[in-house]
């Protein structure tokens, strides 16, 4: 998803922001002192994939990316989404794709070795080009990320102990390793999840930061220098478990970030699965009232500095605080979102739904 910064109806609660309150006037707007009630409008895409990449461009414009390689693009607000899949890639898993417009996007395949790929596309899906194949054995590529149009990086599960970072400076047509010296060592059994594209999110022109789990605690690396130095620290969210841990990651700027995650196994608790900071991830604190249940992937709406939404299996939830607390907006099964400064958010998973937040 695209994570360029990655930032983004009732006045009292604070969704501030004159380009918001100018989307928000519209008929059937709440009146002041009402609870907004965000509203995913479901859209026919045509299959029955899994989508955890999703890249919104506008609210007209969005790439999905999904199982059994597959890739779909709308430029009509998902009235109509047209197959723009690589040939060929039918047995590989897309689980997150950054697209800089309506034409030009980046797509990871995971996977252990070769089954993790990068392919490009300056034609809107047109023609596909493969940019990066993983030879090494060891690795298994999890999300990629974008600071701009040109500079981007992926990341690996640790090979040889410490996080792998994939670098390019020419929008993902070439990509090198970048050194290991810089990064922390990981924990025994510690890796990124592949769940929505939001392991790995960048804020400006060169703050990144790593979410992992499955570790003894779950943790957030923080690089400042576009991945050539690390920085770790733990989060609040529980892990013990290789199914337990920070999921996704969200910062509308280099300081105030939110973490969601939890035990992605149905069925099974998961307490504390929402985080804040305010110091650029060098401390996170718990949320006061977290989602729910576990959820994979999260948002800051745009022209907001305190409304994000987060998503899961279970439902989506709402925070107009900050991320300190949360509440169940809707019930509907989704791994991934993404908004847009037009208010074009979008929301993406299983059985092939995607959806568009209504207002």
């Amino acid at each position: 998803m695209t994570s360029m910064g990655k930032t983004r109806r009732t006045v009292s609660l604070g969704l501030c922001g004159a380009a918001l309150a100018a989307a928000l006037a519209a008929p059937g707007t709440a009146q002041a002192g009402e609870r907004w009630q965000p509203h995913w409008e479901l859209k026919q895409t045509g299959t029955e994939v899994r989508f955890r990449g999703l890249a919104a461009v506008t609210r007209d414009t969005a790439w999905a990316a999904g199982s059994k390689g597959t890739v779909l693009r709308t430029t009509d607000g998902g009235r109509n989404w047209r197959n723009v899949s690589p040939p060929g890639a039918g047995e590989l898993e897309f689980r997150d794709i950054e697209a800089f417009d309506g034409r030009r996007a980046v797509v990871l395949a995971i996977g252990e070795g070769e089954a993790s790929r990068v392919f490009r596309t300056g034609d809107g899906g047109a023609t596909w080009t493969e940019s990066f194949r993983n030879t090494d054995p060891k690795a298994f590529y999890d999300c990629i990320t974008f600071f701009d149009s040109s500079h981007g990086l992926a990341m690996s599960d640790p090979v040889d102990g410490k996080y792998r970072i994939l670098s390019t400076g020419d929008g993902g047509k070439s990509w090198k390793v970048l050194p290991s010296e810089g990064m922390p060592p990981a924990q025994p059994g510690e890796a990124g999840f592949a769940a929505s594209g939001q392991c790995l999110v960048s804020s400006g022109p060169k703050d990144v930061w790593l979410a992992t789990g499955g570790g003894a605690t779950a943790r957030v690396l923080h690089s400042a220098d576009r991945g050539l130095h690390w920085t770790a620290a733990e989060s609040t969210v529980p892990a013990g478990d290789p199914a337990r841990g920070v999921f996704g990651l969200a910062f509308r700027d280099r300081t105030h970030g939110l973490a969601v995650g939890g035990d992605y196994r149905a069925g099974q608790a998961s307490p504390q699965a929402g985080a804040v900071t305010r110091d650029g991830g060098r401390s996170w604190r718990q949320a006061t009232t977290p989602p729910p249940a576990y959820r994979s992937g999260v948002t800051w709406l745009p022209h907001s500095r305190s409304a994000a939404l987060a998503v899961g299996p279970t439902g989506t939830d709402l925070t107009t605080d900050g991320g300190r607390s949360w509440r169940t907006v809707d019930t509907g099964s989704y791994d991934t979102v993404d908004c847009t400064p037009d208010f074009g958010c979008w929301a993406a998973g299983e059985k092939g739904r995607v959806a568009r937040l209504e207002r």
